[in-house]
């Protein structure tokens, strides 16, 4: 694997109260070195931050793991410990699947959660001049003008831990499951690796048939280098995706909510609370693209989704080169499906098709479940 990409694995074996009475489900962290391709930091190491949830003895058998060893990649806000393993008995997208005999993984790319964060990240006048003033009377002039990271340092870093995932586990595939820019961040990436990625599942992937196949002429692109969102952001965004009777429950949304400032230990201090996240420039993952993609894939789309609309999910369906691909339709769920009534469905046709790769022994079609 990468010489220049060394690891540092911190063992924090820590057994979670997650209701997997069954067996114990632990908690262990890992940092992968890598050198950094985000303009805001290039050249310099970035230590990546990777959560692992996993049943006790599975590190131990010392058995053939090939199949059994997920990645999880989040999305253009939310880091990926607070996406997929919610501090909330029942929540944990990891832990069921740890729970069911998968190596789980997340991690956090450049500049989110516990990952190196960009210095830039630190001046409040490297936000928009609109978010600035949340902080301070008047905006002021940026020490950093330009977005932090791109797709591409997004995809190195996720090549980074995919090699340390699978020198570690000896294997030579990895599955994905995604969530909203963290699909062209997750396919994207398996476009660019086939033959390190296995079978992929994305809940309301940022799909752009017309997105340009090639990055800007000026990298870094100009503008904010990243953004912030307070409980009122957060509350707001979610509130305004609500479609029926119960949707989502005020205990779990706490838990979300909490876990996202923990993450975040600089950006909780700011105001009231918020959580940080780099502006990242995108290109590629287009129709070209998505075309001649292979990987066994399952779409799911929230029917009340407000940011990422059914049609583009729909449109990725349609285009995506896969003879093995599954559209979703769940009920009563919004962008954030993972958090809501509806998560253990979600949960369940994620382990089918991890398993055999079907839900309901449909390996091509569409599904509507939850109604």
């Amino acid at each position: 694997m990468r010489n220049i990409k060394s690891s540092i694995a911190v063992l924090l074996l820590l057994i979670c109260q997650f209701g997997f009475a069954q067996q114990d489900v632990l908690s262990i962290d890992h940092y992968v070195a890598n050198v950094s391709e985000a303009p805001s930091m290039a050249g310099e190491v970035a230590q990546i931050y990777v959560r692992e949830r996993v049943i006790a003895d599975s590190p131990l058998r010392g058995r053939n793991m090939e199949g059994q060893v997920v990645l999880f990649i989040h999305g253009a806000g939310t880091p990926a410990e607070v996406a997929f393993d919610v501090p909330y008995e029942g929540y944990s997208w990891m832990a069921y699947l740890a729970a069911a005999g998968y190596d789980s993984f997340s991690m956090d790319t450049t500049g989110y959660g516990r990952s190196t964060r960009p210095t830039a990240m630190n001046d409040v006048c490297n936000l928009s001049e609109s978010q600035q003033l949340e902080f301070i009377d008047e905006p002021c002039a940026p020490s950093y003008p330009y977005a932090a990271t791109t797709i591409a340092s997004d995809w190195d870093d996720i090549d980074a831990v995919v090699d340390y995932l699978r020198e570690l586990r000896g294997v030579e595939r990895v599955h994905m499951v995604a969530w909203s820019l963290g699909g062209p961040r997750a396919a994207g990436y398996a476009a660019l690796h086939p033959e390190k990625v296995g079978r992929i599942v994305l809940l309301a992937p940022a799909y752009g048939r017309d997105r340009p196949s090639n990055p800007p002429e000026v990298i870094p692109a100009p503008g904010s280098a990243f953004n912030k969102q307070s409980l009122q952001d957060f509350t707001r965004n979610w509130d305004r995706q609500v479609g029926c009777e119960n949707q989502y429950n005020q205990p779990v949304k706490n838990a979300v909510w909490g876990a996202m400032l923990d993450s975040d230990p600089v950006g909780s201090t700011w105001g009231t609370g918020v959580r940080r996240a780099p502006r990242t420039t995108t290109w590629g993952w287009n129709k070209d693209v998505v075309g001649r993609t292979e990987a066994p894939m399952l779409l799911v789309s929230p029917v009340h989704d407000a940011q990422i609309p059914a049609r583009l999910v729909r449109n990725l369906y349609e285009d995506l080169g896969a003879e093995e691909k599954v559209l979703l339709d769940l009920a009563c769920s919004s962008h954030n499906a993972m958090w809501e009534i509806n998560h253990n469905i979600l949960f369940d046709a994620t382990l089918q098709w991890l398993q055999n790769e079907s839900v309901d022994g449909i390996t091509n079609g569409e599904l509507r479940k939850g109604y």
